[in-house]
């Protein structure tokens, strides 16, 4: 007889991620429209339960059994296709089928509203199921954005060819999208694509390698590429829409030379392609290729920022389970001074990343639909919660792993799945030093930090805040701001700072964004969080500093105590010692 053990590790599995979040259901009402939510608010409670619980179990499984390539049939045909494990199949049914997360914002139905969704209900949906799962998220991001690349740049007759089948619900019917960028000599450099696009009638016919490609059994692709004759630099590259099948079902002309064994996102098949005269065909106007790219670009680090977030709210979801069940010492993990300050390190960039999140895509939602400055402001804020948010992500899964303690890197466990795709969203889609620069170019060029400092005082004006408090925001915003625009306007001698500055402006936009949420939701301690953002991550501080535990720190902590006591304008922590 095998006795029980008195002291099991607590396991958060079957826990709804959406009713364990009670600040997510208190933000959503600041960015759907009431009827909207109500409407959603039975799916996003059924996926808290899905992502807890089934999809959880699925992702475990299909990040240990990686997709395979198999280069001929059984019979001896020269046939590649990508094997996926059936429970990799079985989310991809959930996310492009039942959910349409990569449809909604394209046609209406789906989920039962007549309209195409807004960008804050693709994204919260999103935010939801990539707490279970991170490496799929990546096709539904293409998908989506290679659809609105499509339908911005693409010519009336390759728009009506291929719509319907990248917005299907029916799986088996379903195009999935990607988009081949990267070569070995011009990853980040995109000047420097040597791969050659030759006119073939209406068509043209590509030659090269591609170095890192993504979904790379996808049914679409954006590919760039050098039309022969054009000139060197980034004024000679296009953009070209590449079919997996020819219209007569035959496969096009280039084959996947392997897989790639990666870190993270095992779930999800990436791969090294070899153009061998595949037909494609231009996307807009020739010689633009990056800069139609570009928005295709910028949604999918949109995306990467969303899936950052999630990744920092499921670790945060597990450690807080973790310490509240478990005991040492006779008292609750929650309860130990120590532990409360690492939660809170926890909680500080779980929370930015968030608001972040939902900010960005209720200017995007304003952009779209042409309101003045929106488009400059989506121009800033996209880089920066690609650049702040996913570096945060690698700190706060890793922490959040140490808070189980040794079963925190056992594979059996999330918490390690979870470290190794936190990695990705640093790399893809520009890496740090690049996506930081892009935060001065987006100053220098679109006039983004106009944008910015105009929807902060915005922000700031509707907020209720103690008057010291208040100075301080004031006095912040112009003192990261001039800091910024002198940055930008230094040319290559301010590059060396452009890390920095890009993390001032994320801390400032999201300790400000996040006082104004409090405000309206009546949240004192939402107020506590963005004031204590903006005190430990902007203002300047002694490192060496003895701070007691405040009598309102463990507080913070308490998810479900979101009052307003005393008043959310009260709230001052700048004349605290």
């Amino acid at each position: 007889m095998t006795a029980e053990t008195s002291h099991p590790v607590p396991d958060a599995h079957g826990t709804n991620l959406f009713d364990a979040d009670p600040t997510l259901a208190a933000l959503l009402p600041l960015y759907l429209a009431p009827p909207l939510l109500q409407h959603l608010l039975p799916q996003l409670r059924r996926l808290g339960g899905l992502a807890g619980g089934v999809l959880d179990t699925l992702a475990h499984s299909a990040d240990k059994h990686p997709p395979e390539l198999e280069h001929r049939t059984r019979a001896g045909r020269d046939l590649q296709r990508i094997v996926k494990h059936p429970d990799y199949v079985a989310m991809e049914r959930v996310a492009f089928g039942e959910l349409g997360l990569a449809a909604m914002s394209h046609r209406g139905g789906v989920l039962g509203w007549a309209e195409p969704l807004p960008p804050a209900a693709k994204y919260a949906l999103s935010y939801l199921f990539v707490q279970a799962e991170f490496g799929l998220c990546c096709p539904l991001s293409m998908t989506d954005s290679l659809t609105r690349t499509l339908r911005r740049h693409g010519h009336a007759a390759l728009v009506d060819k291929y719509l319907e089948r990248l917005t299907s619900q029916d799986v088996d019917a379903l195009f999935q999208g990607a988009m081949f960028m990267t070569e070995q000599g011009a990853g980040s450099d995109v000047a420097a694509t040597a791969t050659r696009a030759q006119p073939d009638g209406h068509a043209y016919l590509l030659h090269g390698d591609k170095w890192f490609c993504s979904n790379a059994d996808a049914d679409l692709a954006m590919v760039l590429a050098r039309i022969d004759g054009a000139p060197a630099g980034m004024a000679g590259v296009s953009l070209f829409l590449l079919p997996r099948r020819l219209d007569d079902g035959a496969m096009n002309a280039y084959r996947i030379l392997r897989l790639k064994d990666k870190l993270g996102t095992r779930s999800m098949a990436s791969g090294e392609i070899r153009l061998e005269g595949a037909r494609a065909w231009l996307v807009g106007e020739a010689g633009r290729g990056f800069q139609q790219m570009a928005d295709m670009v910028n949604h999918s680090r949109l995306s990467n920022g969303m899936r950052a977030a999630g990744l920092m709210r499921r670790a945060l979801s597990e450690a807080l389970f973790v310490a509240r069940e478990r005991r040492a010492f006779g008292r609750r993990l929650i309860e130990l001074p120590l532990m409360r300050r690492q939660l809170l390190k926890l909680m500080l960039p779980t929370e930015q990343a968030r608001t972040m999140l939902l900010q960005t895509a209720d200017a995007l939602q304003r952009a779209d639909a042409g309101q003045a400055g929106a488009q400059a402001l989506v121009r800033i804020l996209t880089p920066l919660i690609k650049f702040r948010a996913c570096r945060d992500a690698r700190a706060v899964t890793a922490d959040a792993m140490e808070v189980r303690g040794g079963c925190g890197y056992i594979e059996e466990w999330g918490d390690a799945r979870r470290v190794r795709d936190a990695m990705l969203g640093s790399i893809w889609e520009g890496t740090s030093n690049i996506v930081a620069l892009d935060v001065l170019r987006a100053i220098r060029r679109d006039a983004a930090l106009d944008a910015y400092t105009r929807h902060l005082r915005t922000l700031l004006d509707g907020t209720p805040l103690h008057p010291r408090a208040r100075a301080v925001f004031d006095r912040t915003l112009q003192r990261v701001g001039e800091g910024a625009a002198a940055l930008a306007g230094s040319g290559g001698d301010g590059e060396a700072a452009a890390r920095q500055a890009a993390s001032a402006l994320y801390h400032l936009f999201t300790a400000t964004a996040m006082a104004w949420e409090a405000g309206r939701i009546g949240s004192a301690r939402r107020m506590h969080l963005a004031q204590w953002v903006l005190r430990q991550r902007v203002l300047p501080r002694d490192p060496l500093a003895v701070e007691g535990e405040a009598p309102w720190l463990p507080g913070l902590l308490d998810e479900a105590d979101d009052s307003g006591r005393g008043g959310v304008e009260a709230v001052d922590l700048f004349g605290a010692s």
